[in-house]
C-alpha cells in the first residue's frame, strides 16, 4: 500500500473502519450491546414476517408491505451490524476496497427502497380509509407487486448511482473512515479529488428520494384525517386511526434518526456515530414491537403460534 500524497483510488486495497474511539476495555461492551440489539432486529423482524406468511387471514397488501419492510429492516442492518461486531474483537479494523463498495451499495440500496415503501405503505392506508368500497380493486396484488418492485428499482437506481460517485475520486494518503461502517460522508473525508460534483449529485439524490416520499406520506395523511373527522362515532373514528397509528411510528422513528444523523454538525463524528446505531440497529428492532403492540390481527396470529406450539409440547 503506497503511501503518497494523492494515491488514485485504483491503488486504494482496503480502508481502516475507526469505529468509535473509545477505550479498548469498552470494545467487548460494545460487542455484546450490539449482539444483543442485533439479535432482537432478527428475531422480530423473521417473525414478522412469518406470521404474514403462515397466517392466510394475512393475505392483504397491508400485510403484504408489512413483511417487505421486515425483510428490509432486516437486510440493511445485516449489511452493518456484522462487520462492526468483528470489528470490535479485532486488533485490524480493516475493511477492502470492493467489501467497503459493496457495504455502501447494499445499504444505500435498503435504505431508498425502505422510503419509497413507506410512502407506498401511506397510499394503501390513504386507499382503505378514503375509498374502502373500491379498495381490493385500486390495491389489486399486481399493484402492490409493481409498488415494491418500484420501490426496489428507486433504491438500485440511487445505490448505484451513490457508489460510483462516492469511489469515482481519488483517496489522499490517509485510508482511515472515521465510522463504524463504510459511510459515503467519511469517505469523502479522505478525498484529495474537488467533491463538487459529488455534493450536487447527493442534494439531487436526496430531493429525489425525500421530497417525494414526504409529499405521498403529507398528503395521504390530510386526506385521511379529512375522512376520519368527517365519521360521526368516536369508535369509528378511533378504529381508523389505529389502523394508521403504527405505519405513522414507523415513518417518524425513521425519518427522525435520520434527519438527526444528518442534521448532526460535521465536528461531532462521536455524536453522529451514536445516531447512525439509531436508525442501522434500534430502529429495525423497534418497528417489530410498534407494528405488534398496536395491531390486533398481529398479536392474535402471534397467540395461535404460540398456542398451537404449547398443544403440540
Amino acid at each position: 500500500m503506497r503511501d503518497k500524497g494523492a494515491d488514485n483510488q485504483s491503488d486504494v486495497t482496503d480502508f481502516i473502519l475507526a469505529g468509535f474511539r473509545v477505550r479498548p476495555e469498552f470494545h467487548i461492551l460494545l460487542f455484546f450491546l450490539f449482539l444483543l440489539v442485533y439479535g432482537m432486529v432478527i428475531l422480530g423482524n423473521i417473525s414478522i414476517m412469518a406470521i404474514i406468511v403462515t397466517d392466510s387471514h394475512m393475505n392483504t397488501p397491508m400485510y403484504f408491505f408489512l413483511g417487505n419492510l421486515s425483510f428490509i429492516d432486516l437486510s440493511y442492518s445485516t449489511v452493518i451490524a456484522p462487520k462492526a461486531m468483528v470489528n470490535f474483537l479485532s486488533d485490524e479494523k480493516t475493511v477492502s476496497f470492493v467489501g467497503c463498495a459493496a457495504q455502501l451499495f447494499l445499504f444505500a440500496l435498503f435504505i431508498v427502497t425502505e422510503a419509497f415503501l413507506l410512502a407506498a405503505m401511506a397510499y394503501d392506508r390513504f386507499s382503505a380509509i378514503c375509498n374502502p368500497l373500491l379498495y381490493s380493486v385500486h390495491m389489486s396484488r399486481r399493484l402492490c407487486t409493481q409498488l415494491v418492485a418500484g420501490s426496489y428499482f428507486c433504491g438500485w437506481i440511487s445505490s448505484i448511482l451513490q457508489v460510483s460517485v462516492t469511489f469515482s475520486v481519488s483517496f489522499c494518503a490517509s485510508r482511515v473512515i472515521d465510522h463504524f461502517y463504510c459511510d459515503s460522508y467519511q469517505i469523502e473525508k479522505i478525498s484529495c479529488s474537488n467533491l463538487f460534483v459529488n455534493k450536487i449529485v447527493s442534494l439531487c439524490m436526496a430531493a429525489l428520494i425525500i421530497l417525494p416520499t414526504i409529499v405521498v406520506i403529507v398528503v395521504s395523511y390530510m386526506y385521511i384525517v379529512s375522512t376520519v373527522l368527517k365519521i360521526p362515532s368516536s369508535e369509528g373514528r378511533k378504529k381508523a386511526f389505529s389502523t394508521c397509528s403504527s405505519h405513522l411510528g414507523v415513518v417518524s422513528l425513521l425519518y427522525g434518526t435520520v434527519s438527526f444523523v444528518y442534521l448532526t454538525p460535521p465536528n461531532n463524528p462521536e455524536l453522529r456515530k451514536v445516531a447512525s446505531v439509531f436508525y442501522i440497529l434500534v430502529t429495525p428492532m423497534l418497528n417489530p414491537l410498534i407494528y405488534s403492540l398496536r395491531n390486533k390481527d398481529v398479536k392474535q396470529a402471534l397467540r395461535k403460534i404460540l398456542w398451537n406450539k404449547k398443544t403440540l409440547s
